[in-house]
């Protein structure tokens, strides 16, 4: 394409559609060569004279007629994006009929096949490659479908609603019916036809209907979907008692295939999974596994309300639906495991993913302003941070406040397209309380710093806050106003004792915990009645994404860690400790100083593995290091080699002072116990394989021994993958062992050989390189395979830092080829690889050169899809 004016679709430019599309009666005539699609529309005008112009991309047209007469060639106009019919009435039912090749389709966009099944993507454009529609969110129709297939090769046919007619055909064929009462817009349409199992199960509504619940597979999985059942039937129950929100049809089907570009799709019961977020086994997947699938089993059912039926007006609202639902999946995992553990998951993902996003060339809104391609917004900033922004949002006004403010945005805006406005509106309306200075949170751009510093004054008992908040330029944005930021404090005292939280006036006592209204660029707060020097408890619960300066000693550090009542705060302490340690030890390499460990940090890292009164699974979150992607976040110019140099040795280092207790604390949860998902069990295998995995850092052949005991024995995957990928990061000959001896077992198994792929992508043994490229030309890689790219590339480019950043360059030159060959393929996935190359600027200077390089690459080659131009030309504007 010429991308010397890409076209840019604005925030500011939206207007209401010209047309609305009350029904829609769509026919599908499956076949082996070709699908034939009829559309037929009740169409009617809203506004002006503009002509009709229809969305299609990529479709053979195959006639057109309106109000039952066929239009000559001359009687519309069609053009690579849309269908354009000079329509002089007020309304008209239009037919049209298109031709697909399904079997074709590599993007995996409108409709295609997967694994010889039938099935469709239409978020965010998709549908507009099935036929020619008005295909934007606040066009809102009411559907019915006709599938029609050969019986014995797609006996299941499936789309949205219910299904209101089935019949067998001359020909060996067969048709169903669907349709579905509710408005939607054509992103949510959903068609699956296939050679199918499913399993069934039932749940019975607040108001006593019975839903029938349905999970499809091929055959060879339908063993594979009980937890997915049960994680769905919890979301329907969860979903009424928390938000009072039931669900509306008869059936609820989940279609599990192996090929498909996100994780899932929300369409309007029909929802289309991909096939690792469903299958599952305790031998086939991890602990981690088993909580994705009922967080994104809980996330797609959620959004039947938020999302479905309250849907976005436009795409840049894309985190009314997206963030909101994150929100309340979080919660909703929260509820079913252990609340400070997630919200501590939640805060690793959202820096390890965000944060970077906000600090570099592809910064954007939560809400953008312009976009070229709306898949490249499908980001953690409209995702987590979106989150981020409703938690704040229930943070100000209160839980009940914001129950009452869903209630109200459902009562108003139930079958309608909705904005960010609307929603805000409803939570200022139920609460009072005024939201004005929070909306700025959609509207800008990057991660806000605070600055806190404490003051006690003894003679008059009190301790004052000095707060200050600011933001560093991001595209576009050079200068920030200031946000409106919930600060949630505490103030301990000797041995941990938490101070109330009065202010002069007060009454009573305040509370032991309390929300700070940070809305100045500096404020301060004072606390009266305190009659001891405090350490003061900051940003707890991650009560903002905000990045913290507290001027905290290691000293204090260290009393947090061991004191502070937040979960949050507490794990928080260590990391920041353990953050400065080794940032410290970085500077020590590049001056060529010895390097030793603080006995601050070891003493208190010793408390922490050893408690007897904190939870398993925390002590494994509050011993895990500081990634060194996360390292790098903190340094102006990423040094590769130091970053890695100190990691190795802390993680060495605690090996060889602590290894006694590792070791005996192995042993202890080592009991071989039959497998169960529950979170005590969960707990107990975190801390066991993060014990390994700091034994492995410092090998003796008795530690390799019982490592590859672990895995030859272990009777889960979670135990068995830990082992496979402690041996896989150590310089053994037991290393290849389980290499083979897991891809034999597991070589049947799609879903597991993406676990293997994955597991030597992020080998940091120097060879890591040479083997990626040798796998890629492995008998289980398939670079038309979304999961394939992700587990193997996707890896290695954003979870192998040494690796991928080697000197030499090649991990880049692997990329580019990569993306220029998958741009071909599916561009949706080639764009999101590129993002291996948004921070090259923040690198030394030879790599930054190697990076640029190589994006000038992809820039220069002909035919590149906008996807990859925007997220490519972007890293590099202004450069």
């Amino acid at each position: 394409m010429d991308h010397a004016s890409p076209q840019t679709i604005r925030l500011q430019d939206y207007r209401s559609p010209s047309f609305a599309i009350e029904k829609v009666d769509l026919r599908f005539d499956l076949a082996e060569e070709s699908t034939l699609v009829t559309s037929t529309m009740s169409v009617r005008r809203t506004r002006s004279e503009d002509p009709l112009t229809l969305d299609g991309e990529d479709l053979e047209l195959i006639s057109v007629k309106v109000d039952g007469h066929a239009l000559g060639r001359d009687d519309y106009t069609v053009t690579p994006a849309s269908l354009i019919i000079p329509l002089i009435g007020h309304e008209a039912e239009i037919q049209i009929v298109t031709r697909l090749k399904p079997q074709e389709n590599t993007q995996l966009s409108g409709l295609y096949q997967s694994s010889g099944n039938f099935c469709t993507q239409c978020e965010a454009e998709g549908f507009r490659r099935i036929t020619y529609f008005l295909d934007r969110p606040d066009v809102l129709s009411r559907f019915t479908t006709r599938i029609t297939a050969d019986k014995t090769k797609y006996p299941v046919l499936l789309s949205n609603g219910n299904l209101v007619e089935t019949d067998d055909l001359d020909g060996g064929r067969h048709q169903a019916v669907w349709e579905d009462p509710f408005l939607k817009p054509s992103y949510l349409f959903a068609l699956v036809a296939g050679d199918l199992a499913h399993v069934e199960d039932h749940f019975i509504t607040s108001s006593g209907r019975d839903v029938t619940l349905r999970i499809y597979t091929v055959a060879e999985d339908s063993d594979k979907c009980a937890h997915a059942m049960e994680s769905l039937k919890k979301s329907m129950k969860w979903d009424e008692d928390v938000f009072g929100l039931e669900y509306d049809l008869d059936i609820y089907n989940i279609v599990a295939v192996r090929d498909f570009n996100m994780g899932a799709m929300e369409n309007k019961s029909l929802n289309v999974f991909n096939s690792a977020y469903v299958l599952a086994t305790p031998e086939t997947a991890t602990d981690a596994n088993f909580n994705a699938i009922e967080s994104v089993i809980a996330h797609e059912y959620f959004h039947n309300w938020t999302g479905n039926r309250v849907t976005c007006r436009d795409w840049f609202q894309l985190s009314l639906k997206e963030g909101l639902t994150v929100f309340r999946d979080q919660q909703f995992s929260a509820d079913m495991q252990s609340a400070a553990e997630q919200r501590i998951d939640d805060v690793k993902m959202l820096r390890a993913r965000q944060f970077p996003e906000d600090a570099g060339p592809q910064a954007h809104p939560v809400r953008p302003e312009s976009y070229i391609e709306i898949n490249n917004f499908y980001t953690a900033t409209v995702y987590e941070k979106g989150a981020e922004i409703i938690r704040m949002m229930q943070t100000i006004i209160g839980k009940d406040n914001f129950r009452k403010g869903m209630d109200l945005y459902f009562k108003r805006h139930d079958g309608t397209a909705a904005t960010v406005e609307d929603f805000v509106a409803a939570m200022q309306d139920a609460s009072g309380v005024d939201l004005t200075q929070f909306t700025r949170w959609y509207g800008q751009a990057g991660t806000p710093h605070l600055e806190v510093r404490g003051a006690w004054n003894e003679g008059e008992q009190t301790y004052t806050l000095r707060v200050r908040q600011s933001a560093k330029p991001t595209p576009g944005q050079p200068e920030k106003r200031p946000l409106h930021i919930p600060l949630a404090v505490g103030l301990l005292g000797a041995g941990g004792r938490q101070m109330p939280l009065t202010f002069e006036g007060d009454n009573d006592d305040g509370p032991l915990s309390r929300v700070l209204d940070v809305k100045e660029p500096e404020q301060s707060f004072t606390f009266t009645g305190i009659g001891e020097r405090p350490v003061p408890s900051l940003l707890r619960g991650f009560s903002a994404p905000v990045t913290l300066d507290a001027g905290y000693s290691r000293e204090d550090l260290a009393f947090l860690l061991s004191n502070d009542p937040d979960e949050f705060a507490r794990w928080e302490a260590g990391q920041t400790l353990a953050t400065g340690l080794m940032l410290d030890l970085v500077t020590a390499y590049r001056q060529r100083q010895p390097m030793v460990l603080d006995p601050t940090f070891l003493t208190a890292f010793e408390a922490v593995l050893t408690s007897a009164s904190l939870d398993p699974a925390f002590i494994a979150l509050a011993i895990t290091l500081p990634s060194q992607s996360y390292l790098a976040q903190q340094m102006a110019e990423i040094d590769v080699e130091a970053i890695e140099h100190v990691h190795q040795f802390v993680r060495a280092e605690l090996s060889r002072r602590l290894g006694d207790r590792f070791l005996a604390i192995y042993h202890r949860l080592n009991d071989r116990q039959p497998y169960r998902f529950a979170s005590d069990a969960v707990g107990r295998r975190s801390l066991k394989n993060a014990c390994l995995f700091y034994l492995m850092a410092n090998p003796s052949r008795e530690t390799v021994a019982l490592c590859r005991d672990q895995f030859f024995w272990a009777d889960n995957m979670t135990d068995s993958l830990a082992a496979l990928t402690a041996l896989a990061n150590t310089d053994v000959p037991e290393r290849e062992e389980a290499v083979q001896a897991f891809y034999e077992k597991w070589s049947k198994n799609p879903l597991v050989i993406d676990k293997w792929l994955s597991v030597q992508a992020m080998s940091e043994l120097p060879d890591t390189l040479e083997r990626v490229r040798s796998l890629m030309g492995h008998e289980s890689f398939s670079i038309r395979n979304p999961n394939r790219v992700r587990s193997l590339i996707g890896a290695f480019t954003q979870s192998n830092m040494p690796r991928f950043h080697d000197a030499h360059g090649g991990g880049y030159e692997l990329l580019a080829d990569t993306v220029l060959e998958l741009d071909r393929i599916n561009p949706q996935v080639a764009a999101r690889m590129v993002g291996g190359f948004n921070q090259w600027r923040r690198y030394d200077e030879k790599r930054r050169g190697l990076m640029r390089a190589e994006i000038d690459r992809i820039l220069r080659q002909p035919g590149l899809s906008k996807d990859v131009y925007e997220i490519a030309s972007k890293s590099v504007a202004g450069g």
